[in-house]
C-alpha cells in the first residue's frame, strides 16, 4: 500500500508524522504547519481509503493502517520518527508504539481512544455510507468535529472541512468505521514506552475526555492535557494551543 503524503520542512530536522481523523485528509493539519516552521520535517499522510491514497475494499483493521504507515516510513527511508495522530490517526499511533516501538521516537495522541464501543453503531454507519454515500452523514460528522459556537462564529473556516468529509471515498470511510468497530487496544497501552502526550478536547462528543484519561492511566509516564473549547478536531478549533503542545513535546 503506497500512501499519499506530503513532506515539508528542512532536511536534517527531526521527523514528525501526522495521521488524521476518520473522514479527513492531510489538509486537516494545515493549521499546525506555521507553528512547526523550520523546526520539524513534517510528513502528512492519508490513511488508506482517504484523500489521495488507494481505496481497497474493506473491512480494514488498525493493524492494516499501522503496517501501511510502517511501509511509508520505509519508503521515505525514515528509521525512527515522532508520530502524532488524531482520532483514527491516534489509534494507528497506539498500534505503532506498541508493535513497532523502535520506529517511534515520541508519541502524541489527540482526541482518540484505545477502545471505542459500541461496535454496532460503527457497523451501522458503515452500512449507511455504503448505501447512500458521504453527503447524508456530512453534517452529523461536522457536528462531532466542531463545537456549535465554532461552527456558528466561523462558518468560512468550517466550510472546507464539510467539503473534506463529503469528498472522502465512501468505501474508505466505511472500512475505517469497521476498523474502529473491531479495535480493542487497551491491553497494548502498557507496552508503550515512547514519551507520550495525550490531548483531549473538553467538548469532544466523539472521543470524550474520559477516553484521554484512560489512555493517560494506561501509558506509563504519559502526560494528559484537556483543551477547553474544543470538540473532536481540536487541532483546528484551537490551532495555536494544540500546535504549541505538539511542538513542545516532540522537540523536548
Amino acid at each position: 500500500m503506497t500512501l499519499f503524503q506530503r513532506t515539508t520542512g528542512p532536511l536534517g530536522a527531526p521527523f514528525l508524522l501526522l495521521g488524521g481523523s476518520l473522514g479527513s485528509n492531510l489538509d486537516m493539519w494545515r493549521p499546525q504547519l506555521p507553528r512547526f516552521g523550520d523546526g520539524l520535517r513534517v510528513v502528512r499522510f492519508d490513511h488508506r481509503g482517504h484523500g489521495g491514497s488507494p481505496v481497497p475494499p474493506g473491512p480494514y483493521s488498525i493493524e492494516d493502517l499501522g503496517r501501511d504507515t510502517l511501509a511509508l516510513l520505509d519508503r521515505l527511508g525514515i528509521e525512527k520518527a515522532s508520530y502524532c495522530g488524531l482520532s483514527l490517526g491516534g489509534m494507528v499511533g497506539i498500534w505503532l508504539a506498541a508493535h513497532a516501538p523502535e520506529r517511534v521516537e515520541r508519541l502524541v495522541l489527540i482526541c482518540t481512544s484505545a477502545y471505542l464501543p459500541p461496535a454496532d453503531s460503527w457497523l451501522a454507519r458503515a452500512r449507511q455510507v455504503r448505501a447512500g454515500g458521504m453527503a447524508p452523514v456530512a453534517d452529523a460528522v461536522l457536528g462531532r468535529w466542531f463545537t456549535p459556537r465554532f461552527r456558528a462564529a466561523l462558518p468560512a473556516r468550517v466550510a472546507p472541512y464539510r467539503a473534506m468529509i463529503a469528498a472522502c471515498p465512501a468505501e474508505g470511510y466505511a472500512a475505517g468505521c469497521e476498523a474502529i468497530a473491531a479495535m480493542d487496544q487497551r491491553a497494548d497501552l502498557a507496552r508503550i514506552a515512547a514519551p507520550t502526550l495525550v490531548i483531549a478536547g473538553a467538548d469532544d462528543p466523539a472521543a470524550p475526555a474520559e477516553h484521554g484519561e484512560r489512555l493517560h492511566a494506561g501509558i506509563r509516564g504519559s502526560r494528559l492535557v484537556v483543551v477547553p473549547n474544543a470538540a473532536h478536531l481540536a487541532n483546528v478549533e484551537q490551532p495555536d494551543v494544540v500546535g504549541r503542545l505538539i511542538m513542545d513535546h516532540v522537540t523536548d
